[in-house]
């Protein structure tokens, strides 16, 4: 995503204050260890849903029920300001909003511990452009999969 500035290539406006969401979080949670810390990350998440409208809204609320109905285990954060879930501390799932980077849609992205493994070659990270009662599934597939259940 890094693009031409105003200094020339670098960093985007929007990349720098992702990084700043992260530091941000990073820092909110210093010190805090289990149930607190679960609790603040929680927190988080759930403000990051709340603040997102339109497409961003719903991919992010589904993502959210799916994951508390199929992976109960993964534990609600932010990544970079995003809704994520996290097991042992490592992202497995993150949905990144269009409104982040004015991109035309939002994502649902796995990360690396995700287990959706495929040969050679496999998708980490899926367009929505609506919420249907097949895409709804098809990410329950997906997360499903990536938990190993």
């Amino acid at each position: 995503m890094a693009g031409k500035t105003s200094e020339g290539v670098g960093f985007s406006e929007e990349e720098k204050k992702a990084m700043k969401q992260r530091a941000e979080e990073l820092r909110t949670t210093k010190g805090l260890k289990g149930a607190a810390k679960l609790a603040k990350e929680l927190e988080a998440c759930a403000d990051a849903i709340e603040a997102l409208d339109g497409i961003d809204g719903e991919v992010a609320r589904s993502v959210h029920r799916i994951v508390s109905d199929e992976a109960p285990h993964l534990n609600p954060k932010t990544f970079y300001g995003f809704p994520a879930y996290a097991a042992d501390g490592k992202v497995v799932i993150f949905v990144q909003p269009k409104s982040k980077f004015d991109t035309r849609y939002p994502t649902v992205n796995f990360d690396e511990t995700a287990t959706l493994d495929d040969g050679d070659m496999w998708a980490t990270s899926f367009a929505v452009v609506a919420v249907t009662d097949a895409v709804k599934k098809r990410i329950r597939d997906l997360v499903r999969k990536a938990v190993g259940a």
